[in-house]
């Protein structure tokens, strides 16, 4: 046992000899090609513990202090964040916790609005692989597995803007997370949906893989989601589309009906009643009926 476990195990409560910590030196290895000039990744680093890794990223980029490609790592986040700034909180090294500092200099700022969608095929994409879990997308930005014959939350993606020429992209996913340390009932984990391998470090080099492969293909198309193929893969994975939903919009509005399309702007279509098909750019999505 390292010194820095050892401190675990004497002030952390939640100190698992399950769980052990990810090697950086591994990570670095397997995926910083060419001392960070071959591929997306410059650096991966591993912190025992920060608030959370998509604001230090944030204000290492504001600060010129962090190039395209850094990927920041968390054992733990104890001040985690979600959309509409929705707390984000799991023990110690029972999830993936990072975020990545993407530059995407071909791509028009308007295409980038795909990102945190992009990275939820990323994600899928690799977890099918890595954990043999079907990981399904509920737009915009959350990561669902089956538990039982329930749909759970797994996982989230936050894309924040980090200067005129940068885009933070967090990713948490619960790993190895028991039903007895789960947040709240509609919450899930990779080892409760039967995953056949909760190894963080194999998971995450599956994650990061699939990232760059995805992210380069947008790029190469200068963000063109249907050319890259983003687009038609988002559709084929996306849990909401299909379904009857409630979009809570901002002012307080909202909006019934069934969810019938991701448009070229990423945006989800919403078919009411009323035979309109209205695009949502910015909400939140309740599934109200079951897949």
């Amino acid at each position: 046992m390292t010194p820095r476990d050892a401190a675990d195990a004497n002030n952390n409560r939640w100190s698992d000899l399950d769980r052990p910590p990810l090697n950086p030196a591994g990570l670095r290895k397997a995926l910083v090609r060419d001392g960070g000039q071959g591929g997306l990744y410059r650096d991966i680093e591993v912190v025992d513990r920060t608030g959370s890794t998509n604001s230090d990223l944030v204000a290492r980029a504001v600060a010129g202090d962090a190039d395209e490609g850094v990927v920041l790592v968390a054992e733990e986040q104890t001040a985690g964040r979600g959309r509409l700034d929705r707390q984000w909180t799991a023990p110690p090294r029972s999830g993936l916790f990072f975020s990545v500092l993407l530059k995407p200099a071909e791509v028009p700022v308007a295409r980038w609005g795909w990102l945190p969608l992009l990275t939820g095929v990323a994600v899928a994409t690799g977890l099918a692989k890595a954990a043999g879990v079907d990981t399904a997308l509920k737009w915009p930005n959350d990561l669902l597995v089956t538990v039982g014959d329930e749909e759970r939350k797994a996982g989230g993606i936050l894309a924040e803007r980090a200067d005129e020429d940068g885009v933070v992209v967090g990713v948490g996913i619960n790993v190895t997370l028991r039903a007895a340390e789960l947040p709240v009932p509609q919450a899930g984990s990779l080892a409760l949906a039967g995953a056949v391998s909760t190894d963080r470090e194999t998971l995450l080099r599956a994650v990061l893989r699939s990232l760059e492969d995805w992210y380069g293909r947008w790029r190469a198309a200068g963000g063109d989601p249907a050319a890259s193929g983003l687009q038609e893969a988002y559709a084929a994975g996306c849990a909401t589309l299909g379904r009857s939903v409630r979009a809570e919009l901002p002012g307080d509005r909202s909006l019934v009906g069934e969810a019938v399309a991701v448009d070229g702007d990423g945006r989800l279509v919403i078919a009411t009643e009323a035979g309109v098909q209205e695009p949502v750019g910015a909400g939140d999505i309740v599934h109200l009926r079951p897949a």
